[in-house]
């Protein structure tokens, strides 16, 4: 797909987040002055809310990925996009039950995965970086091997040391990237917390996948001081 030279358009530059419920990759975006967008159902279906963070805001959109699609104009100013397509049908980590899971299962999950794709591709025309995320699993052979991987604690010191030693943990994830997006240099700490798969206490629930899954501050961090840039917001 031929890249478009980004144009001058009204309104500040846009960056997108799929599934997306904590708004933690978003955040350094929008303290930079861009206009953050966190797609995903889990968002309240009756207001979006709107959070200003520095420069920038972050709308949290209820929505269904597979069938969201921006308007024109806010196409047109995607600078980014990070997508978190649901892993719970594709870890690795949960091999043992695919077979009881079935194919409808994984064709779900995929078609999600797709949908993100797309709207990457799409963003991309208009001159847009993008990654889309996921842990080591089935994407790799469904799909294409990962162009990175990188545990959590690789990147923690991008905050400060306080921070930075509540991401001490590792969690091996893929990335599948494109429109240029640069990977960003370690500032790792060790991982003296172990495993997050393995050291959250108690059985399975919502509130152990949801910490599981929220996105590590310092590798957010990291992400944009490698690709973002301070934004000119329009007066």
């Amino acid at each position: 797909m031929t890249a478009l030279s980004p144009v001058s358009l009204p309104g500040p530059p846009v960056a997108l987040f799929l599934c997306d419920r904590t708004g933690n990759a978003a955040r350094p975006w929008a303290e930079a002055g861009y206009e953050c967008i966190c797609v995903d159902l889990a968002h309240p279906v009756r207001s979006e809310r709107v959070e200003e963070a520095g420069a920038g805001s972050i709308r949290y959109v209820h929505a269904d990925v597979s069938t969201w699609w921006p308007s024109p104009d806010v196409l047109a100013r995607v600078r980014f996009v990070l997508a978190f397509p649901p892993c719970t049908d594709l870890a690795g980590s949960g091999a043992q039950d695919w077979e009881r899971k079935g194919l409808g299962r994984l064709v779900s999950s995929l078609a999600l995965v797709d949908a993100c794709h797309r709207l990457c591709l799409a963003a991309e025309a208009h001159g847009a970086a993008w990654a889309i995320e996921n842990p080591v699993g089935r994407l790799a052979t469904c799909w294409r091997p990962a162009d990175h991987t990188f545990d959590p604690c690789e990147f923690a010191c991008y905050l400060p040391d306080a921070e930075a030693r509540g991401e001490a943990y590792t969690k091996r994830t893929c990335l599948w990237t494109g429109g240029g997006f640069v990977m960003p240099e370690p500032r790792p700490i060790v991982p003296v917390l172990g495993s997050l798969m393995h050291t959250l206490p108690g059985g399975p629930s919502q509130e152990k996948t949801d910490r599981r899954n929220a996105t590590p501050r310092g590798f957010a961090r990291a992400v944009f001081c490698a690709n973002g840039q301070v934004a000119e917001v329009p007066r």
